[in-house]
């Protein structure tokens, strides 16, 4: 139920339970929206951005993190200036798609630091890796000593981004 400032101020209506039911309604989207954007938002921005009360805000966010709809919160790192100024994008394959070596290949590229994502493919390959690595020297490291000892691994191709175009949704 709204409370009669939320009523005055032409806000929509809260359904404290949507989330609760594991169904999202718009605002539930429009927090997660939000969140994904300015991750230390306070509720009373949040609240203001959506068009909830803080207290109103606050609920839907733990609901939200209750569900699992929001799986916690991180800092984006500029990996530029921590020296990984080379993006590197690896394709693998494996000597075979069995549940064992899938589950030996993740368990380990877990280990790699330098890999940023993971993604199991449909396709000519089995995954698809992203890594951040300060030159090619670097990455020859990270192919001779990880990559290359990963269970499974039959095949690696990679290739080096020139430019990013579009990283990060904010932009």
């Amino acid at each position: 139920m709204r409370t009669n400032r939320e009523q005055n101020s032409g806000s929509k209506q809260e359904s404290p339970d949507a989330t609760s039911a594991g169904q999202m309604d718009s605002l539930d989207t429009a927090i997660l929206r939000h969140l994904q954007r300015h991750g230390r938002a306070t509720n009373y921005e949040v609240g203001e951005a959506v068009g909830l009360s803080a207290s109103a805000a606050s609920r839907r966010i733990l609901a939200l993190e209750t569900s699992g709809a929001i799986r916690g919160y991180r800092a984006l790192i500029d990996d530029r200036l921590l020296g990984r100024r080379m993006t590197v994008y690896i394709r693998v394959t494996l000597e075979r798609q069995s549940a064992a070596v899938l589950s030996a290949f993740e368990a380990a590229v877990r280990h790699c630091h330098e890999i940023v994502s993971c993604h199991l493919m449909a396709g000519q390959y089995d995954y698809m890796l992203v890594a951040r690595v300060r030159d090619i020297d670097d990455y020859g490291r990270l192919h001779q000593n990880e990559l290359s000892r990963l269970p499974g691994v039959t095949r690696i191709e990679t290739s080096f981004a020139l430019r990013s175009v579009l990283e990060d949704p904010q932009n």
